[in-house]
């Protein structure tokens, strides 16, 4: 049995793994989908430098996990990853869903070429607005799971997208999993490459789009398990 803490990305909460936690729970493992600070049913908690951080280390402390797989989807993977850094020795391993990567000083923005991102964010009070269903386009998804992503979705806090990862050692010393989702990108991003250089780190393919816990949730779960129980 293991235990999995579930942090999706941007504008999702913990709904977004209903399916995945399900099929990890029938499997025997203990799943522990997470909501950030700022979003869905913790819309209006305030948000500052590392609140997302703190988040999953706090939830982790709190339940006193040991052993534990954390696990990051897209934006979610940079505090994810500085997170599974200060858990010390509570680590199994980290798993990275189709997802951004902490660097150290540079924030989930550093990564897009444009300021698209921030002049959203500027222009909706410091939030980045919720996606409409153009976005989830040739992504694997149904009609009814596009649907399902946008009635789970809420805005995101534009400070924890601008907030400079802090890293205390190099990430490639981290047990983790990387899990390439081939539809919205076949290569993993140069530092993601860069990183499975590391003896420590293994990639994983999955033929989906970005958001695996909804085109695929039986397939995600059971890659989960499999890393879990080799960890």
């Amino acid at each position: 049995m293991t235990h999995f803490v579930l942090v999706a990305g941007a504008r999702l909460g913990a709904s977004a793994w209903d399916e995945v936690a399900a099929e990890l729970r029938g499997a025997g493992h203990q799943p522990h989908p997470l909501t950030l600070s700022g979003l869905a049913e913790k819309r209006g908690v305030p948000v500052g430098r590392q609140t997302h951080v703190r988040d999953i280390v706090d939830e982790v402390e709190r339940l006193d996990l040991r052993e534990v797989v954390l696990v990051g989807h897209s934006y979610a993977g940079v505090p994810v990853g500085q997170a599974a850094e200060r858990i010390g020795d509570r680590l199994a391993r980290v798993v990275f869903v189709d997802s951004s990567v902490p660097v150290d000083g540079e924030s989930f923005l550093s990564g897009w070429p444009s300021g698209h991102v921030r002049k959203q964010i500027e222009e909706n009070d410091g939030y980045w607005p919720p996606a409409g269903a153009d976005h989830y386009a040739d992504q694997g998804l149904t009609d009814e799971q596009i649907a399902r992503i946008i009635d789970r979705s809420s805005p995101h806090p534009g400070a924890t997208l601008a907030d400079p990862a802090v890293l205390t050692r190099p990430l490639g010393e981290l047990p983790a999993t990387y899990i390439q989702c081939l539809l919205d990108d076949e290569e993993p991003m140069p530092v993601v490459a860069e990183l499975l250089k590391s003896e420590h780190w293994e990639l994983v393919e999955m033929d989906t789009g970005h958001w695996p816990m909804f085109s695929q949730p039986v397939e995600l779960a059971r890659i989960l398990a499999e890393v879990g129980a080799a960890s």
